[in-house]
């Protein structure tokens, strides 16, 4: 999940804070914010090799927007950054831990509050985004991904410092945020799992598999530069095709859950009381007076 950090960061496609359902707006991320938090996960990364870089963390949040239930914080935290043990969560850093540890920690509890506060922040504005209709990406209120143009920027550097940095591949556009996705999709398969409606479970599919496209490298000729008309070219056309049908999928994702709602469980047959057992109620009647009749 780590890749060249010493590359530039540009930032996504600008776009006004978009409106919630209720009209209120909500405060965007800043890029002073975005910043803040990208030099906390380098902080963490220091001490738990796994951290991801911000934009694997976006992917994973949009997911997390549009999941079936909603996955408490130590739970998420502890998937995404392998922090988080329940009652003693969060945790922060002790004497003596390391990255041997097993897991991440934060520095101190400033850092956390301040980790937590910009996620939330983003959180609630991508929720806001993702339950406002739009007629077009480019609306003021649809949803940008805050993705990175890691080629683009390597392209950009001089000769010079580009020798002196790492000859590892470099992802294509937006595919660490899809991957980002997806692997939140596979921490919580069940929550996942296809509608029992045909044609919701046929929409679910498609959405999943634009996302699971752009995990794919970008193999095509490179022909824009996503973030500049005059920056060098660091990507297909087809590539920016693929990023807005994944896009418009985690909306459709979104609206989906909306629709059908949190998982039921199904009630076990051991979990039935016989027809001469108390309801469970607590009405004090038989079951077969009650609620078996």
């Amino acid at each position: 999940m780590n890749f060249q950090s010493s590359i530039p960061k540009p930032r996504s496609f600008a776009a006004p804070a978009p409106r919630g359902a209720s009209g209120v707006l909500p405060q965007a991320v800043s890029a002073d914010q975005f910043d803040a938090i990208d030099a906390i996960l380098d902080d963490l990364r220091t001490r738990y090799e796994e951290t991801p870089q911000w934009e694997f963390c976006e992917g994973f949040l949009a997911a997390l927007v549009c999941c079936r239930r909603p996955i408490a914080q130590p739970e998420y935290l502890d998937v995404l950054l392998g922090i988080g043990d329940g009652i003693d969560f969060p945790s922060v850093v002790s004497e003596g831990d390391s990255a041997d540890d097993g897991g991440g920690s934060f520095a101190d509890t400033v850092q956390r509050e301040r980790f937590l506060q910009i996620w939330d922040q983003r959180y609630t504005e991508v929720l806001a985004a993702l339950d406002t209709p739009i007629e077009s990406l480019e609306d003021e209120s649809a949803y940008h991904p805050e993705v990175m143009d890691v080629r683009g920027a390597m392209a950009s550097l001089p000769a010079a410092e580009r020798a002196e940095l790492s000859d590892e591949p470099l992802p294509a556009f937006a595919q660490v945020w899809a991957l980002g996705f997806m692997y939140a999709v596979e921490a919580w398969p069940e929550e996942w799992a296809e509608p029992s409606d045909r044609q919701a479970a046929k929409w679910h599919d498609v959405a999943l598999q634009a996302i699971v496209a752009l995990t794919e490298d970008d193999e095509g000729e490179p022909e824009l530069s996503p973030f500049s008309e005059d920056g060098p070219h660091s990507m297909s056309r087809a590539r920016l095709d693929a990023f807005a049908d994944a896009v418009w999928s985690v909306y459709d994702l979104r609206e989906i859950w909306r629709g059908i709602g949190p998982r039921v469980e199904t009630l076990r047959r051991a979990d039935v009381p016989g027809r001469n057992d108390p309801c469970h109620c607590g009405s004090g009647k038989k079951y077969k007076k009650c609620h078996g009749a």
